[in-house]
C-alpha cells in the first residue's frame, strides 16, 4: 500500500480550499460588484460521497463568497470557513470539536498559503496545476486542473482506499 493510500485511509474529516480548488481560480465580477464561480458537478458529487461515507467535511478559505455559501448550501456542507488567515488555526478547532487527531484529517489546497495546513495534515492533496513547491510537500496531486475535477478525483482516491468506491459505482452499474 502507498503511503497516500495509508493516509486516505484514516480519513474522517476532509477539508478543501475554494479557488484553485473547487474552482478554476477565476474570479469573474459583475457590473454590480457581484462575484461569480464556477463549479463542477463531478466534484460535487465526490463531496457527496463522502459525507456518505461518514466523512466529515470542511471548506477552509481565505476568500469571502456568497456563491459558496449557496453551494455548501446545495452540497449541505455546514462547515463552512471564510475568510481565514490561519486555515491551520481552524483545522486544530475543527479536531477538537470532532474528537480527531491529525493523522484523520486531509486538507486539499493550492498555493503556498495553504502550506501550513497541507504540512499539518494526515493527507495531503493538490490539483495538477498547483504552485510547484506545494506539489512538493503532499501526498497526492491530482491529473485534473483545479474546478475540472480534481476534487473527484481526490475523493475516488480516498474512498477507494477505504474500500467504498466500488459499492458507491455499483449503484449506477445495476440491472433494474
Amino acid at each position: 500500500m502507498t503511503r497516500a493510500r495509508e493516509r486516505a485511509l484514516r480519513l474522517k474529516l476532509m477539508a478543501f480550499d475554494v479557488d484553485g480548488v473547487l474552482t478554476d481560480g477565476t474570479i469573474w465580477f459583475t457590473a454590480e460588484g457581484d462575484v461569480m464561480k464556477g463549479f463542477s458537478t463531478l466534484d460535487g458529487h465526490g463531496l457527496r460521497m463522502l459525507q456518505q461515507a461518514g466523512i466529515e467535511l470542511a471548506i477552509i478559505t481565505g476568500r469571502r463568497s456568497k456563491a459558496l455559501e449557496q453551494r455548501c448550501e446545495n452540497l449541505q456542507i455546514t462547515r463552512l470557513y471564510q475568510g481565514v488567515e490561519d486555515k491551520r488555526a481552524v483545522l486544530r478547532g475543527l479536531l477538537a470539536e470532532l474528537k480527531l487527531d491529525a493523522s484523520q484529517a486531509g486538507y486539499m489546497g493550492d498555493d503556498v498559503v495553504d502550506l501550513p495546513i497541507l504540512r499539518a495534515c494526515g493527507f495531503a492533496a493538490t490539483t495538477a496545476d498547483g504552485h510547484p513547491l506545494v506539489r512538493q510537500h503532499v501526498d497526492m496531486v491530482s491529473s485534473r486542473p483545479g474546478g475540472r475535477g480534481a476534487v473527484r478525483e481526490v475523493t475516488d482516491f480516498i474512498l477507494e482506499a477505504q474500500g467504498q468506491l466500488a459499492a458507491f459505482n455499483a449503484r449506477y452499474l445495476a440491472d433494474e
